[in-house]
């Protein structure tokens, strides 16, 4: 979460702990599973705008990308990985502090559907993950793909990256992206499709969030030298990592930042099926 952000933290705060501790678990507001479509919540509560509720061109798990095959992206190895779920703050006080919005949606734990966790004294708390039920969260039922991440590359709300992004993201000339450069209420990075690997095994989330530490890492995020992060915060990170994603790659540590993975970008036609295909998020950006 970028630091512009954080100031509504400290506002936000004792509404959040009624969120975390009084949110009942959301009905399935999503669709059917293996569909490809958004579970974005319709059926109570504030409704997004029509622009938000709009199917991004990066969530379809199957066409629609200017390479029918799908581009190849660079390989990022070896890189640190920390964990961050939907309602945790760990320090108000920072920029990356809280996960209750993020840097694409000002109603982050709401659109999502509560705490990603488990609510322990009216705090979000994180939880393992299991395989017998896709690695989804054992006590609420999301609204949105509970496979998420973020990079260092806030193409919306940082102005670097924003003045940059259609110079060096790679797909920013395709279609359903093309002309939208000075768009601030569009997003080239939310809901991409990331595959991330570790000891052999392949998972595939979506970019939810910004960060962790910068925000206009382009060279890092974009580059073909598997360059190292800018970061050198929590051990060097260079992306966070959901619960889900965690216990789908068997991370070492619940909540740590010694793991490390292997990611690349990869474009929705080439998004096998799996648990991270149970709930895609389509939801555009949202203030």
């Amino acid at each position: 979460m970028p630091a512009w952000r954080a100031a509504r933290v400290s506002l936000l705060t004792a509404a959040v702990l009624c969120q975390v501790g009084c949110f009942a678990p959301a009905g399935n507001g999503s669709a059917a599973v293996g569909s490809g479509r958004s579970g974005t919540p319709r059926a109570s509560g504030p409704q997004p705008s029509a622009e938000a509720n709009s199917a991004h061109p990066s969530a379809r798990v199957s066409g629609g990308t200017a390479h029918p095959r799908g581009r190849r992206y660079p390989l990022h190895t070896g890189i640190v990985a920390t964990t961050f779920w939907v309602g945790e703050i760990f320090d108000p006080s920072s920029p990356n502090g809280s996960q209750v919005i993020s840097t694409y949606d000002a109603h982050w734990m709401r659109d999502y559907g509560g705490c990603d966790g488990i609510v322990t004294k009216r705090v979000c708390e994180t939880e393992r993950r299991v395989a017998a039920n896709g690695f989804f969260p054992a006590r609420m039922t999301p609204r949105q793909n509970p496979f998420y991440l973020d990079l260092p590359f806030d193409d919306v709300n940082d102005p670097a990256a924003f003045s940059q992004r259609a110079r060096v993201i790679p797909w920013a000339n395709d279609p359903g992206y093309a002309g939208h450069a000075h768009d601030p209420a569009f997003s080239y990075m939310k809901n991409r499709w990331v595959k991330i690997t570790r000891d052999g095994r392949a998972c595939y989330g979506q970019i939810e969030d910004a960060g962790p530490g910068d925000y206009d890492d382009y060279k890092y995020v974009f580059g073909t030298r598997n360059r190292r992060p800018a970061n050198r915060l929590y051990n060097g990170a260079g992306l966070d990592v959901s619960p889900a994603l965690t216990g789908c790659l068997r991370f070492t540590e619940l909540n740590g930042d010694d793991d490390r993975v292997n990611w690349q970008f990869v474009d929705a036609v080439n998004v096998p099926r799996g648990p991270w295909t149970r709930r895609v998020t389509t939801q555009g950006v949202s203030e």
